[in-house]
């Protein structure tokens, strides 16, 4: 699927990146801070022993950003955590699982949080959204989203990785390319792939495109 950019609340607030490369890019955008994220990646670096200065330097982010996601003055992208996370010998999962509740058996509408927001291609308003359907975390062999891609909005690069992927469009058009074959998609239609298979995709359409989508081994979209 995509790399996307926050773990944040229905309500969060896009903010553009500020200036001076402390994001990684216009399609990395990030949104209302989390202090949750920031205990947690505090936590992590005085259990691995590190001084801010330290996991700067292996993570390749400045301190003084760190320190700001730290103090959740400001939210890191997922893209940032992933670093972050590398640089504590943490995978992402492990790090969000400690932020994201594991929920019961049913979750409420309005109450599942979303992971990402990343500015599409085509413009700097699109944005892509998954909303969590299995909590982060939970040991489960599958991980879903229902993810509201903005119209114009489409993933940074050809994505390659371990597992499978299904998906059912609910609205809207979305354009899913597998091995450099194109597939034109809308509400009805599904899909099904090997993770191990180049892809990526966007939305060609006027509208918000809604898909529900199910990958396995679980993992952050991907």
């Amino acid at each position: 699927m995509v790399d996307l950019c926050e773990v944040r609340s229905n309500r969060g607030i896009m903010r553009k990146p500020k200036s001076g490369g402390e994001a990684d890019s216009v399609k990395d955008r990030a949104v209302e801070p989390n202090l949750n994220v920031g205990l947690t990646i505090r936590h992590a670096r005085l259990v691995k022993g590190l001084q801010l200065q330290e996991l700067s330097a292996k993570a390749g982010y400045s301190a003084s950003l760190l320190s700001k996601i730290e103090n959740g003055k400001t939210a890191p992208s997922l893209v940032t955590l992933q670093r972050v996370a590398k640089a504590l010998d943490l995978t992402l999962i492990e790090l969000l699982s400690q932020t994201v509740a594991d929920g019961g058996i049913v979750s409420k509408a309005g109450t599942r949080p979303s992971v990402g927001v990343a500015a599409g291609a085509d413009s700097n308003r699109a944005t892509i959204r998954s909303e969590v359907i299995i909590p982060l975390g939970r040991s489960a062999l599958l991980q879903a989203f229902i993810v509201r891609v903005d119209a114009g909005a489409s993933v940074a690069g050809k994505r390659q990785h371990d597992g499978e992927e299904v998906g059912y469009v609910l609205s809207g058009e979305l354009l899913l390319t597998v091995s450099e074959t194109s597939y034109h998609l809308s509400a009805g239609d599904s899909f099904f792939f090997s993770s191990r298979l180049l892809h990526e995709f966007k939305n060609p359409g006027k509208d918000i495109a809604e898909v529900v989508w199910v990958n396995t081994p679980a993992s952050v979209i991907s």
